[in-house]
């Protein structure tokens, strides 16, 4: 029954090959039927004949050039513009901060996440000596005015000062939770302050202390006055303590409508200490007299959204300031904010003068010492210059494959830079002023790496000392970022 039955459909279904056709007839549609589930043995050898190592290898290095790199201390990079001059690669994880010797400009020290801190030279990347003995991030590190000391903070609160020549431990202290950390600029005096709401000043190496109780919150940011007679400290419930350090004393206290309405994050002074600019989470930046104590100016572009009151320990999650700083040769303040925006306000009318934008959040900018340019480093791992005067993106610098998280601006006698961030690179950009003729009127820049900058106008005109056109003279800044562990140099010849 079974072969007549199987006769009987073969007849009913005859191959394809064997139907004859009258001419007439057209074929629409050939269909193939569903022959059942596929056997289990059959799935299993198809699976055992797939290649995977094609795409495994399509993964490690794709479409935007990122390559892993078996260097020590180097977890990752990106192919592409790489502008820097030197790496240093110690760091096995996010660098967090970073700071030039004021003195001699040659020396830089380094913190991370990793819990290490080192200090190395500039010109070459050579570690000098490591800061050992810190069990947690190591988030500040500086050195003291006349470079002969460098101090390192971590998260829990532990300080430790090193001789930087004989590059032995001198003090240590336990605080509590570290939230900044700065010298004095003209004596051995160390500030700190730390989650509990104090400000701790210390002699280094003898180690006498003095405390600044403040309000019942963290003191997030803080900055010693140019006269170093003063202090001024941000706190999180966005009150503002301007303190006389030899007494002990609040000059001023800036709370309520006259405060923040959130966390402070930044602080900044002018040139002569007679103005303070503070940035909150609030989106605002007020301009404070540090004289009277009082607010002179409020500064929020148009296009940065007002935040709602934000209570204590509350923080914006949209926009927020990140950091700011005035420029030493004409009235003018910057103001970099999360979203990207950076913002020139001219601080004789108070009134927005250039706004920048950014692919990614500003991290923290800082102006070059003589000149109208600012630097800024963001979140897309790009340092960049602008001139503030114009508004205009005069050049970046490229070569981090994550963040930026902190970058330092200095002048030094011999050209060099540094920076890093989340993948523990510290990368060195350059930047050297030759010697200007006498007859000169205004600064004229130009570089192979940097465009130059065009006089100002006559109005703006800029004169140069003779004991600055007889002799060269150089600006450095270290930017970081990255997290795996390296720092590169960049040259910027002008």
């Amino acid at each position: 029954m079974e072969s007549e039955s199987e006769s009987g459909a073969a007849a009913d279904n005859p191959p394809l090959d064997t139907l004859s056709f009258h001419g007439d007839e057209e074929i629409i549609e050939v269909v193939e039927l569903d022959p059942g589930p596929p056997d289990p043995d059959d799935l299993a050898q198809e699976m055992e004949d797939v290649d995977f190592e094609e795409e495994e290898e399509e993964e490690e290095g794709n479409e935007e050039g990122w390559v892993l790199e078996p260097q020590e201390g180097v977890v990752g990079s990106m192919e592409g513009p790489d502008d820097s001059e030197v790496t240093f690669a110690l760091h096995s994880a996010s660098v967090f901060c970073v700071s030039l010797d004021p003195k001699t400009n040659t020396l830089a020290v380094t913190g991370g996440e990793d819990d290490k801190a080192f200090v190395w030279r500039l010109s070459d990347g050579e570690l000098l000596f490591e800061c050992a003995g810190h069990k947690d991030s190591v988030t500040c590190a500086g050195f003291s005015h006349d470079s002969t000391l460098v101090a390192t903070g971590d998260m829990s609160g532990l300080l430790k000062v090193w001789q930087v020549d004989t590059k032995e431990e001198v003090w240590s202290f336990e605080a509590g939770d570290l939230e900044w950390m700065e010298w004095h600029p003209r004596a051995p005096v160390l500030l700190a302050g730390t989650a509990d709401g104090n400000t701790w000043m210390w002699k280094v190496p003898n180690g006498d202390c003095k405390t600044f109780q403040g309000p019942n919150c963290p003191a997030t940011c803080g900055r010693v006055l140019p006269d170093g007679k003063r202090a001024v400290v941000g706190y999180e419930d966005g009150t503002i303590r301007i303190w006389d350090l030899k007494q002990g004393n609040p000059i001023h206290v800036l709370k309520g409508t006259e405060g923040h309405q959130g966390p402070l994050t930044c602080v900044a002074t002018n040139q002569d200490g007679s103005l303070v600019l503070t940035g909150s989470v609030d989106c605002q930046a007020k301009l404070v007299s540090a004289t009277t104590g009082k607010v002179v100016g409020v500064f929020r572009p148009e296009t940065v959204a007002s935040q709602p009151n934000l209570g204590e320990g509350e923080e914006s999650e949209s926009n927020s300031v990140e950091s700011l700083g005035f420029c030493s040769v004409m009235p003018l303040a910057a103001v970099g904010y999360l979203d990207g925006t950076l913002a020139i306000y001219d601080l004789s009318t108070q009134t927005l003068r250039h706004q920048c934008q950014h692919q990614s959040g500003i991290v923290q900018l800082l102006w070059e010492a003589g000149t109208a340019v600012v630097y800024t480093c963001s979140l897309d791992g790009i340092v960049r210059l602008w001139d503030a005067r114009t508004g205009r993106l005069l050049t970046d610098y490229r070569g981090h494959t994550a963040e930026i998280l902190d970058f330092a601006l200095s002048k030094d006698p011999s050209p060099a830079e540094a920076a890093g961030g989340y993948e523990g690179r510290g990368e060195v950009p350059r930047a050297t002023f030759q010697p200007l003729h006498t007859d000169l009127p205004f600064l004229s820049l130009s570089s192979l790496k940097r465009p130059s900058l065009a006089p100002p106008p006559l109005t703006q005109t800029w004169w140069i000392p003779q004991r600055e056109v007889q002799t060269s003279f150089s600006f450095t800044f270290l930017c970081w970022r990255e997290s795996w562990g390296t720092i590169c140099m960049w040259a910027v010849g002008l």
